[in-house]
């Protein structure tokens, strides 16, 4: 079985999140600099080959009442390129609040300041991750 990773994108920084070998729980995660999007690009497909990543979830961020904003198409647009980037099956995720849980979380362990920007989006990611292996689970 290969492994599963989950992506949180965003403009600065993206989290990444990577399953265990039995999909179970999340093993791993990171926080690529993705200013520059090529290079985002090429360090997850990086990660991806040296993980034996098989599927990548991206997380989509739709508004409360179910619909997308811009936001949501950059999103899909990053996940058409990392899918024909990686060759990897790309699927999308809701991923409504997980950033607000994920400043929840860390606040509840005393993350403050840069210590928490720079971990937020590897705990988002972890959410979005965690939240698609529940689904495939059932």
């Amino acid at each position: 079985m290969k492994r599963i990773m989950a992506i949180d994108y965003g403009d600065a920084r993206t989290g990444v999140a990577v399953s265990d070998l039995l999909c179970s729980i999340v093993g791993t995660t990171a926080v690529v600099p993705s200013r520059n999007r090529e290079k985002a690009l090429a360090d997850i497909v990086r990660m991806a080959r040296e993980q034996d990543v098989g599927e990548i979830v991206v997380g989509l961020p739709r508004n409360m009442d179910g619909s997308e904003g811009s936001r949501a198409a950059l999103c899909r647009e990053f996940a058409a390129e990392l899918e024909a980037a990686s060759g990897r099956k790309v699927t999308m995720w809701d991923e409504r609040r997980t950033t607000v849980e994920a400043h929840n979380i860390l606040s509840q362990h005393n993350y403050h300041g840069q210590k928490r920007k720079n971990t937020v989006d590897a705990v988002a990611a972890s959410l979005i991750l965690e939240g698609y292996l529940a689904f495939r689970g059932r």
